[in-house]
């Protein structure tokens, strides 16, 4: 098809760059910049009494997005519809469509532009033309799919959040996914609290043979019980106390020893597939700490184009929403060239590997993966920040490492046995005869260590050995870990909830809302998050159900796939769900932590003070409200009359004496103070983790003296950069500004630049 007087529409200004460099001057690139249109703000925008009708609306600040792509689209003869290759860029193209022919109409053009829809899984010269070739209609089904998300999850925030207001605390808000990945993470909580730690004890011992080197070898078996046997069901532990620990020691360790038999297996460890979303996010959060909003935001980057060099601006990688590990042929191709040149013949398989994908995976797609062999990551690092070139060099080498050789193993494992064969040692060594993927490319948690890594001595089966050494070791039973994000996105992704493109706007939404906190890269829910999550499990139990939420995104899936329609898919949910919201609108008193009786007065009016709960957590309150207003921080006595203001650990080590970090609160705001205070009165400012654009210090967290929170420069008074609204690391997708701007209100979060010349603003809504 003749490119002359064509219009490509995508969603944001850098894609658009990328895409105009592929097609040339010919074609007109647009940038939609993410959504025109969703459900309007202030009402709930779905008429529940016919059909569920959505009402959509413009999105505020997007008109002139819009009068310039009507503007544009009058001016050629086909329009081609690129956002992103998924429901919510098919429901994207859709209202765009709607747009410029509803306005074709009005102005009784003769001939209005043809409308196509074309996407592409990587942003290459290949793909980009040979899907302007071969373009097709939107897929209303697929549309349907994201509409009937974005309807349950209004209606759910909609009806659930008042309900909030009113038992625990205004402002408050709920959704329906959000809600399960809380109740993941408090049910966990309970589970840890209710664990009863078990006793138990190992016997390590240390033999020689008749060649060096001296061998490590554990008690396996003692009077034919094993020691410590692991299962699903549940522990065994033989020895369970020091008594029993010295009484075994005492019987054995006098005893004669003899390598009773020799087992050797081989093993071969294969390489994992390629990366899809929630790998990626996994394998970044446990490398390089990166949360899982950051991984998408960098792998976005990479995907929509960087600028490298006179290449101009260059899409890198395939497009990272995606739940399938194809590969196209003639990446697995040059993949195979590359390991062949690079390593040898060796490290390339007879066949390609195949890797298994789930039944529920969009095969349209294909793996995050590198999109040109001449770009390896060494050759481009100039061109990339810290940051992005982590992230490719992880997708680059975990996609080579894919189609590679697997490594060959030698396990040995001795046996040893005293004279009587009442006690029986084993010592297990690995050694690497080839190294195959591992030669490139090592999981964090696929690392021999341990026994596995052991070195054996070249002895001879029937040998005796001589007991050097015995050492019982104590150990105790540990309760289940708090959930990270690379655990958390992993639980998500096998119990069903939620979709590539949703793991890392979960997580983002609990934390932002308070329900959960981070301490030490682990999550632990907050006291708010406990009293939201067990109303809602009481009052609506099938709702914040893992199974319930699992079969709702089947059905979602069945809409796109044409088995279901959509409005039924609602209509089944929704009479249910409101008469529980009507039932427990019903049932009297808030649903909230009692006040804690203190033996503090209240300086104002003597009477006794309480530590209340609040939204934003505990704090000192006077007995007497509402006649004494009078509150302050919470504080923890320490038993000498003195106090400290509640903390807040963090990851960050003082630079002078070596001590924790903490965050305090003050009283112009929070700040960061060493915990070895007072001996170390080391502090620093609540950093953003956004450079100010003046001149590259930190943006920090501030008081005015009225009190109220603003946003300045950390190196003030010589730099006087400040802002009321909370400053985000998110390049903004309109000018390509380094932070975009936060806005909280009752009726959700907005996101704006702060160039003001920019007028990108995007509703991200609270449902």
């Amino acid at each position: 098809m003749e490119l002359k007087e064509s219009l490509v529409i995508v969603e944001s200004p850098a894609k658009a760059k990328t895409i105009n460099k592929i097609l040339g001057k010919n074609v007109a690139v647009k940038a939609s910049v993410g959504h025109i249109m969703d459900l309007p703000k202030k009402e709930l925008g779905v008429d529940t009494e016919n059909g569920f009708t959505p009402k959509y609306t413009v999105i505020p600040g997007k008109e002139k997005v819009i009068k310039e792509l009507r503007e544009a689209a009058a001016k050629v003869s086909n329009v081609y519809l690129a956002p992103d290759p998924d429901r919510e860029g098919e429901a994207i193209a859709w209202h765009i469509s709607e747009i410029i022919s509803e306005h074709a109409k009005k102005a009784k053009k003769k001939s209005a532009p043809e409308i196509f829809r074309i996407t592409f899984n990587e942003i290459t010269e290949r793909a980009v033309k040979e899907a302007v070739q071969n373009p097709s209609a939107i897929d209303k089904n697929r549309v349907y799919a994201q509409q009937a998300r974005r309807v349950l999850d209004r209606l759910v925030g909609y009806k659930l959040s008042p309900l909030l207001w009113r038992k625990v605390s205004k402002g408050l808000s709920a959704g329906r996914v959000q809600s399960v990945a809380v109740r993941l993470i408090v049910d966990r909580e309970r589970e840890i609290e209710a664990f009863k730690e078990e006793e138990y004890w190992s016997v390590e011992a240390l033999f020689e043979g008749s060649l060096p080197p001296q061998f490590k070898a554990r008690l396996f078996k003692y009077n034919d019980s094993t020691v410590i046997e692991r299962s699903a069901k549940g522990n065994k532990f033989l020895i369970t106390s020091e008594r029993e620990a010295k009484k075994v020691e005492d019987d054995i360790k006098d005893q004669s020893y003899i390598l009773k038999s020799i087992e050797k297996k081989a093993k071969r460890r294969s390489p994992s597939p390629p990366f899809i979303t929630s790998t990626l996010q996994q394998e970044s959060s446990k490398k390089y700490r990166f949360s899982a909003k950051k991984t998408m935001m960098l792998a976005q980057q990479l995907y929509e184009g960087i600028e490298i060099g006179d290449k101009g601006s260059v899409g890198l990688i395939t497009y990272m929403r995606t739940d399938s590990t194809r590969l196209a042929p003639e990446a697995v191709a040059w993949a195979r060239n590359f390991i062949e040149n690079a390593y040898g013949k060796e490290y390339v398989p007879k066949n390609p590997p195949k890797y298994k994908v789930k039944a529920s995976a969009q095969e349209a797609h294909e793996a995050v993966r590198p999109t040109y062999e001449e770009y390896e990551p060494s050759a481009i690092k100039k061109f990339l920040s810290a940051d992005q070139f982590k992230l490719y060099s992880l997708i680059w080498k975990r996609f080579t490492a894919s189609q590679m050789s697997p490594a060959k193993m030698k396990q040995t494992i001795f046996e040893i046995h005293d004279s009587r064969g009442k006690a029986i040692f084993r010592a297990t060594g690995t050694i690497i005869e080839f190294k195959g993927f591992l030669a490139l490319y090592s999981e964090e948690d696929s690392n021999d260590t341990g026994d596995d890594a052991a070195i054996l001595p070249p002895i001879k089966e029937g040998e005796s050995v001589n007991l050097m050494d015995l050492k019982p070791e104590q150990h105790f039973t540990q309760p289940p870990p708090r959930y990270t994000e690379a655990t958390l996105v992993k639980t998500l992704e096998e119990k069903g909830i939620g979709r590539p493109s949703t793991y890392a706007a979960i997580i983002s939404t609990i934390v932002d809302r308070k329900y959960v906190l981070k301490e030490e890269s682990r999550f632990k829910p907050s006291e708010l998050g406990v009293v939201v999550n067990d109303l809602l499990v009481k009052g609506f139990p099938e709702l914040i159900d893992l199974k319930f939420t699992a079969k709702m995104e089947g059905e979602l899936d069945k809409i796109e796939e044409g088995e279901l329609m959509w409005d039924k898919v609602i209509d089944d949910f929704y009479p249910t769900f409101n008469e529980e919201i009507e039932k427990f609108l019903k049932t009297p008193g808030k649903m909230k932590p009692e006040d804690i009786p203190t033996d503090i007065n209240c300086e104002q009016c003597n009477k006794p003070m309480v530590v209340r709960w609040g939204r934003h957590g505990r704090f000192f309150a006077c007995s007497g409200f509402p006649e004494c207003k009078n509150t302050k921080p919470l504080e923890n006595d320490n038993g000498s009359g003195k106090s400290e203001p509640q903390v807040e650990k963090t990851d960050e080590l003082c630079g002078k004496c070596g001590s924790p970090m903490v965050i305090k609160q003050g009283r112009f705001g929070r700040f960061i103070s060493c915990s070895n205070y007072p001996e170390c009165k080391t502090t620093k400012s609540f950093t953003t983790g956004v450079k100010c654009p003046e001149d590259n210090g930190d943006i920090a967290e501030k008081r005015s003296k009225k009190g109220r929170l603003f946003y300045g420069c950390s190196n003030y008074p010589e730099c006087k950069f400040a802002i009321w609204y909370k400053p985000i690391a998110e390049k903004c997708p309109g000018c390509g500004n380094s932070f975009i701007l936060e806005k909280k209100n009752k009726s959700g979060v907005t996101v704006f630049c702060n160039n003001k010349e920019c007028g990108f603003k995007e509703s991200r809504g609270n449902d």
